[in-house]
């Protein structure tokens, strides 16, 4: 059997009210391509119908693949698992709630077929609170500057990846995972398209603030080494202020009538002192969760049902 040359990874958590509508959006679009394509929905755990209005899609389309995941793991390893069991020569990541327009595929395909082997969508625009604009525009450009890999500043899962850089990502080892640094990460010709990213169709979002800071946490971690020298350098500033504050104390002891109030300023340097010791604690801290995830060895993610993939593999 010929395999599809484009396959479409979409995560889904609770969705049914997106489905119909980005369904019938995106096979319109895929149609259009006339080229073998497979949408690979990779239902991360939902509570809702999505499973079932998936299957029914299946049922009336076998271009629509289900990988039903057997809890919720995460926005992340959805993706992962879908581009661990894509079979097409292009793959093409989105979001499931319409933020992520189907109608950008094409341009995605015109890159690709230029001989680009990743194409992201950069986005100019963003149909969201002030604040959460301001956080996501900031935590970009502070990524830029403290990763050591240049991850597009303003890029997102939406991408299109040739099949050979997929490969290589599906064999990197690490499970904690933030595709969009490990997209930018194995290299190979990238380019970007600019995009107006609107407000979602239908229902609540379902990345939560606590989950969007996990997220940037993960981008950090993953990609930089600096929030640990930059506990080194904290470290070592106030050791030399500690110092320095010894020398001026003992000077005005031995050589002058002056005296320091005690208590006052003890406690106050006790608190600062332990509050960098925290403040340490915790960025070293975060790395060695990190390796703890990745020596225990657990798989990613785990597949309870999966429909339509396995005449393919």
């Amino acid at each position: 059997m010929v395999g599809p040359v484009f396959s479409v990874v979409l995560p889904i958590y609770n969705e049914q009210e997106n489905l119909p509508e980005l369904y019938r959006r995106l096979t319109d679009v895929m149609q259009g391509l006339a080229q073998p394509y497979e949408l690979v929905f990779v239902d991360d755990g939902s509570r809702d119908d999505s499973v079932k209005m998936i299957k029914d899609l299946r049922a009336g389309d076998e271009a629509v693949k289900l990988v039903a995941l057997s809890r919720n793991f995460g926005h992340q390893p959805a993706v992962s698992a879908g581009l661990a069991l894509a079979a097409g020569q292009a793959v093409i990541v989105m979001d499931s709630d319409l933020q992520d327009s189907p109608d950008v595929i094409p341009m995605f395909v015109q890159k690709w077929r230029e001989g680009y082997q990743v194409v992201y969508a950069i986005r100019q625009t963003r149909h969201e609170g002030m604040l959460k604009n301001f956080a996501y525009r900031l935590f970009y450009r502070i990524l830029k500057h403290l990763s050591e890999t240049e991850i597009p500043v303003d890029s997102g899962d939406f991408s299109l990846m040739d099949r050979r850089v997929v490969d290589l990502i599906n064999r990197l080892p690490e499970k904690t995972r933030y595709i969009r640094g490990l997209r930018a990460w194995v290299g190979f010709k990238q380019t970007g398209v600019l995009v107006d990213r609107p407000s979602r169709h239908a229902g609540a979002p379902k990345y939560t603030l606590y989950r969007l800071i996990l997220l940037a946490l993960s981008g950090v971690i993953s990609f930089s080494v600096i929030p640990l020298r930059f506990a080194t350098g904290l470290g070592v500033l106030v050791s030399f202020l500690s110092f320095a504050s010894i020398i001026v104390i003992v000077a005005i002891r031995l050589f002058t009538t002056l005296s320091i109030p005690g208590f006052a300023a003890t406690a106050s340097i006790l608190l600062f002192l332990g509050g960098v010791q925290l403040l340490t604690v915790g960025i070293l801290g975060e790395y060695v969760g990190r390796i703890f995830d990745e020596v225990k060895g657990r798989p990613l993610f785990i597949v309870s049902e999966a429909l339509g993939l396995e005449n393919d593999r």
